[in-house]
């Protein structure tokens, strides 16, 4: 059958023209990479782990190297199988994306469609409103009090037209969470028909006892989707390995348009042993909770308002709108110490940098560095 319509604004362009609204959608802008000033530079800016990665899974990734002509299996099998049996969960269950980006991305596009809204808070991780804006579906921001997320404010956004509800917790870039009573409460009073994606990147930094990230939860649920990423605690960001535990029906769904072969064979090789790396995974949370106390006692004595307190591998720190003393200027003045922090005008807090937990080192000389700023 020919389908024929009058021809609209894009048909009669003398260029080929993207669909509406897709330009209207702000590209990611990741953290700085390089200092300005072309010092060496210590890179604070990206929530990366600062003691790398597990040995086993660099010692897998080079291993890799002869398999370079082979398609990755598509079904990352292997990562899977070892999810499965580290978290106990159904392998059929689950969900993989080049990075959870991509896991946000596919629920998107599973579910939305012009019209459609998806609800988050006002600070949160960039991706999810991407993905919804180039499903054309409109994206609803509730207020976050103290920049953390409130459950009300959430519900107060929700019609006949929300598809799916988005909570990173902890959150980024704020650090802060809530606790699983006010998660739980969230669900219950959601329609059935409403997809809640719990985004747990920076969960396993999270020690409070009311803390969970909800997988737990989820194994009863219709409606909820529990997401982690190898990239924060496990070290593998360079990889873009990220997983979702979803109901059957949903996962079956995501399945049928995720394109295939979108984790690669060192990737997976790399997921499974970092995933066995215990020692590693330790190490690297005793060094965030050690050095996420001290930085945040530290740039509080100095005056500064730390949010929080943070769960996360970094803290949020505030500046005062004061020629000489802003973010901006602090910014500045710390890449030209060599010092990259991550500037957050594309999340709406000018007056805000995120700064990530470093070495022993950096987080002297970061405060070394924020103690000669405020001395002008």
């Amino acid at each position: 059958m020919t389908h024929t319509s009058e021809p609209d604004d894009r048909a009669r362009a003398a260029r080929p023209l993207p669909k509406p609204g897709i330009m209207e959608i702000h590209a990611y802008v990741p953290g700085k990479a390089k200092a300005d000033s072309g010092v060496e530079a210590v890179k604070l800016s990206a929530n990366e782990n600062v003691l790398g990665s597990s040995e086993k899974a660099r010692e897998v990734y080079v291993s890799a190297a002869t398999q370079l002509h082979v398609y990755p299996d598509s079904r990352t099998t292997i990562v899977r199988d070892a999810i499965a049996e580290h978290y106990r969960l159904e392998p059929e269950r689950l969900i993989f994306g080049c990075g959870s980006d991509e896991v946000f991305a596919l629920l998107n596009q599973t579910f939305l469609e012009p019209g459609d809204n998806i609800v988050q808070g006002e600070y949160a991780f960039a991706a999810f409103a991407i993905g919804a804006r180039a499903c054309q579906a409109e994206v609803r921001s509730a207020r976050e009090p103290g920049y953390r997320i409130d459950v009300d404010e959430i519900l107060k956004c929700v019609d006949g037209r929300t598809r799916l509800v988005f909570l990173a917790n902890p959150g980024n870039p704020t650090g802060t969470w809530i606790p699983f009573g006010e998660v739980r409460r969230l669900h219950e009073r959601l329609p059935p028909s409403v997809v809640l994606v719990l985004d747990g990147a920076y969960s396993e930094f999270a020690n409070d006892p009311a803390f969970d990230d909800g997988l737990d939860y989820a194994r009863t649920s219709e409606n909820v989707v529990v997401t982690h990423t190898f990239s924060k605690l496990h070290g593998l960001a360079a990889l873009r390995v990220g997983w979702g535990y979803a109901p059957a029906a949903i996962a079956a769904a995501v399945d049928r348009i995720r394109l295939p072969f979108n984790v690669s064979i060192p990737a997976q090789l790399a997921a499974v042993e970092a995933l066995k790396d215990t020692e590693f995974q330790a190490r690297s949370i005793a060094h965030v909770d050690q050095w996420r106390a001290w930085l945040t006692q530290q740039l509080g004595g100095l005056g500064f308002e730390v949010v929080g307190p943070s769960a996360a591998n970094f803290v949020l720190v505030g500046f005062p709108d004061r020629p000489g003393r802003t973010a901006a200027d602090a910014d500045a003045f710390l890449s030209a110490r060599g010092l990259l922090t991550r500037r957050l005008l594309n999340y709406g807090m000018p007056d805000h940098l995120r700064i990530t937990i470093g070495l022993e080192a950096h987080n002297r000389a970061l405060v070394e560095a924020l103690t000669d700023f405020i001395k002008g």
